[in-house]
């Protein structure tokens, strides 16, 4: 909330981006507010300027005369207490005017030149002002938005951050010419790996995913080569998927890529995020994608990526399926923790019809028993909700498994 201090808006309607300037302000203020105790605080007399008044930081008024005094309270030498004169006073609106102009004034082909000095202060409340300010100036202009892309690929790396982050606010990042420029530049083997891995992150704030675009951001995802720059090319894709899913009910294209990249990237962080998008977007699965689970809890090597597999099965729309699935890798899965995996989601993907299976599989491991018998007994009381289920549990963690990725 703004102060009244720096209230100085003589209309009661407050834009973004004033808003956002007294933001700036507060921030730019603090730090002449910082300037200003140490001169009032300093008792040398070289500190103290010796035309009796202070200069003034650019931009700012001159808070009053400043003089060669000691500090008030101190004894001089004779023992009586010295008079000073008053040192500048710093308000609360120190750097106002400046920044009142920079707000009102700056436009796309200034605002480099002109947010610099303010970028260099390095000041969260500035970069955030900075951000949302040149997200107005982009607007939903498709140009302004290929424009701030064309600078990003040669901004030194602070600039670049800001010219991306103002990109991601604005609602140009929707067009569709933005998000394949986007793509080209992740794409390009020209660019550093790590201002490649800045535009394929905004590629998640996409509603959509083209198909020749998804075919080459997968083929890079999984690529041994590509390093932190695919882990988020992957998780781009998935919150894409998630938007498109909520939009049109199909995220079938998405999910063959994630599960692509989660069986064929040689990275397991990589596979094991491709596989979790699943579990954030809860996309149903057809016959084809419910048997590329299958194959993945049979053939991975990672036991943190068989649990999430398992979760990712209890969105089977075959239960039947799901269940003969479950049952199959329960019996050849030897990890404990897996096993809890695979036995509490059966009850997930099929309710009360997958107590028959569940009771198979504790009298196969025995250190079951107790969660089917937790389980059945509430859903004989009537509960069928599986968060219910799991939240009626005595114990969430019985087997020792949630610092282990679950969940």
């Amino acid at each position: 909330m703004t102060p009244e201090s720096l209230h100085r808006s003589t209309s009661p309607a407050k834009s973004p981006s004033r808003q956002r300037l007294w933001l700036g302000a507060i921030a730019l203020g603090a730090v002449a507010l910082l300037i200003g105790v140490a001169l009032i605080g300093s008792d040398s007399p070289e500190a103290q300027p010796k035309g009796g008044a202070a200069a003034a930081a650019p931009g700012t008024r001159q808070g009053g005369p400043s003089g060669n005094g000691t500090a008030t309270g101190l004894a001089g030498q004779g023992g009586a207490e010295q008079p000073r004169e008053k040192g500048p006073r710093f308000t609360a609106t120190t750097c106002w005017e400046g920044l009142e102009h920079f707000n009102e004034a700056v436009t796309l082909e200034t605002f480099r030149a002109w947010a610099a000095p303010l970028l260099a202060a390095r000041d969260p409340h500035v970069r955030e002002y900075l951000r949302g300010r040149l997200a107005e100036l982009i607007g939903n202009d498709e140009g302004r938005a290929l424009e701030v892309l064309g600078w990003a690929k040669e901004a030194p790396p602070t600039e670049f951050k800001l010219l991306m982050g103002g990109l991601r606010q604005s609602k140009a990042i929707v067009l569709p010419r933005v998000g394949a420029r986007l793509t080209e530049l992740g794409l390009d083997e020209s660019i550093e790996i790590e201002r490649r891995a800045g535009f394929l992150d905004g590629l998640q704030h996409l509603p959509q995913l083209e198909p020749g675009a998804l075919e080459r951001l997968t083929r890079f995802a999984r690529d041994p080569a590509s390093g932190e720059a695919g882990w988020i090319t992957t998780r781009s894709i998935g919150r894409v998927m998630k938007e498109d899913l909520t939009r049109t009910g199909n995220a079938r294209p998405y999910l063959d890529k994630l599960f692509t990249i989660g069986t064929e990237s040689p990275d397991e962080p990589v596979r094991y995020l491709a596989l979790e998008m699943e579990m954030h977007a809860d996309a149903p699965l057809d016959a084809q994608a419910t048997e590329r689970l299958a194959r993945i809890l049979a053939t991975e090597g990672s036991e943190h990526i068989r649990e999430v597999a398992a979760h990712d099965l209890s969105l089977a729309q075959d239960k039947a399926r799901g269940l003969e699935i479950y049952a199959k890798a329960f019996e050849a899965e030897k990890d404990l923790c897996v096993r809890w995996a695979l036995f509490r989601f059966a009850a997930r993907a099929a309710g009360k019809a997958a107590l028959p299976v569940m009771a198979n599989m504790a009298i196969t491991d025995p250190r079951f028993q107790g969660n089917y018998q937790d389980i059945a007994r509430l859903y004989a009381s009537g509960v069928v909700d599986f968060d219910r289920i799991w939240f009626g549990l005595p114990d969430q963690n019985p087997h020792g498994c949630l610092d282990k990725h679950d969940d």
